[in-house]
């Protein structure tokens, strides 16, 4: 068993301490932060695309020191992963934290005969983590989301982490405790006995400014938060950026948090000026810490860590739900019927489908009567009825079971569209099929499936 593992049957409360890859120094790592257990966690490429990988990394830390690899989907297909597992179970590494990770700074598009990037999700990676057993599995979560349809896909996805096998969960960084309480509340409601962490970083000016004008995926940093930081800093109480740290480790603590995710405080001296405020403030119960930190952010509304919102909820147009309607009722007939299937597995067990011509004939018929409408892509493997008729491949990163956690008010983090999850989630809503985005764990694309045809793969399959 794990040290995390252990923390957590123990219900010890655990600082897992984040070390990136691209460090050129090796620093000390202790058993212990503030009198809490210590684990330490390696990032999976966050300064550059090129970092070495955290299970190589891995290897210049002594193995008595428990570590959470990082594994992020960005630019990786399935087969990747599993080598990844197998080579981490070689090396007795039990703790994964599995991402679907932010935005690759060389993401091709798949134009000028590039091929697409992909990003392998990580409700899949957990799925098949679960299936080759032995790891204790982390996920991410982003509970700072401000619109309805963005907060509500965020949350449904996080049902599908659970379901898919996940046993803790760490949320993104981020300074809202009211979404932090909501996020723990919402475990309680569903009765979930996944653990949750809650991810921290010692705020510095410097930190928020770079984080704003580099828009750093999913996390939110407010107007308010950048003056805060700025007078502080012109008034030289620059020591009250380890005091917010430490009284966000111990509000969470108090909240019933199974421990924190500390970044950016990987130097000694960071660490020990962290810790001594943490033994400082220990004995203040959660009200007067909650007190203290609303007067160190000069909060006034509530509303200082949340962005202007121009709106909280939308509705979905009357032609989405037409739209839905309409091809719900062509994909049950087509495709789910009893006839259908029977007539569909008859055309496609011919061999003539076998020549190249014909299957060349089909794949663009395929791809001429679905692009237009869906966006389709030939992917093979066709996923449009567990995702209300909006084709994954129209999200940049592919994501068919939910949403990236680099969504701003809806928005792509990729900047050019709306979050295709938001529309799915604001759909789902209005025509009652909530259930669906929630339960319904999508399968990865295998690589050889893509650019084959999903009806000729979908009657041939139904057979089984």
């Amino acid at each position: 068993m794990s040290h995390l593992s252990s923390c957590f049957q123990q219900n010890q409360f655990c600082i897992l301490v984040e070390y990136l890859t691209s460090l050129t120094k090796i620093f000390p790592i202790k058993n212990t932060f503030a009198g809490y257990p210590l684990v330490m966690t390696l990032a999976d490429r966050v300064h550059s695309d090129h970092d070495i990988a955290p299970l190589e990394a891995s290897q210049h830390y002594p193995d008595s020191v428990d570590k959470v690899l990082h594994f992020s989907g960005k630019g990786r297909d399935i087969q990747d992963f599993d080598v990844f597992l197998q080579q981490a179970k070689s090396a007795n590494i039990q703790n994964l934290l599995l991402l679907t990770g932010d935005k690759l700074k060389e993401h091709h598009h798949g134009r000028d005969g590039a091929p697409r990037t992909r990003y392998l999700e990580s409700v899949n990676a957990v799925m098949a983590a679960k299936q080759h057993g032995g790891f204790q599995i982390g996920v991410a979560f982003n509970p700072f989301k401000y619109a309805e349809a963005e907060r509500d896909a965020q949350y449904l996805k996080l049902h599908k982490k659970i379901k898919a096998g996940a046993d803790f969960i760490i949320t993104q960084l981020g300074y809202d405790i009211e979404a932090l309480k909501q996020a723990k509340s919402f475990l309680t409601h569903h009765h979930y006995p996944q653990k949750i962490l809650a991810c921290v970083m010692p705020l510095s000016l410097e930190r928020a400014r770079f984080m704003v004008k580099h828009k750093v995926a999913g996390i939110v940093i407010t107007p308010h938060m950048l003056k805060v930081l700025e007078n502080e800093k012109l008034a030289g109480f620059t020591d009250r950026v380890y005091l917010r740290c430490a009284l966000q480790i111990l509000i969470c603590k108090y909240l019933g948090f199974a421990g924190i995710h500390l970044s950016a405080c990987h130097k000694p001296e960071e660490q020990i000026l962290l810790e001594s405020y943490v033994e400082e403030y220990r004995h203040l119960e959660l009200d007067a810490l909650e007190l203290l930190w609303n007067t160190l952010w000069q909060v006034k509304t509530g509303k200082e860590f949340m962005p202007e919102l121009p709106y909280f909820s939308r509705q979905p147009t009357s032609s989405q739900i037409i739209k839905y309607q309409h091809l719900h009722l062509m994909h049950d007939a087509l495709f789910e019927s009893k006839i259908a299937k029977g007539i569909g597995r008859f055309i496609f067990k011919a061999n003539f489908w076998d020549k190249s011509a014909a299957a060349n004939a089909l794949l663009k018929t395929e791809f001429v009567s679905k692009h237009g409408v869906l966006g389709c892509e030939s992917c093979g493997q066709c996923r449009l009825g567990d995702t209300l008729y909006i084709c994954p491949e129209t999200c940049p990163k592919g994501l068919a079971n939910g949403p990236c956690g680099g969504t701003t008010l809806d928005r792509c983090e990729f900047g050019d569209r709306e979050c295709i999850h938001s529309v799915k989630a604001r759909l789902a809503k209005a025509v009652e099929q909530t259930q669906v985005l929630k339960e319904k764990l999508i399968p990865t694309v295998p690589i050889e499936v893509r650019g084959t045809s999903s009806w000729k793969n979908w009657y041939l399959a139904t057979e089984a």
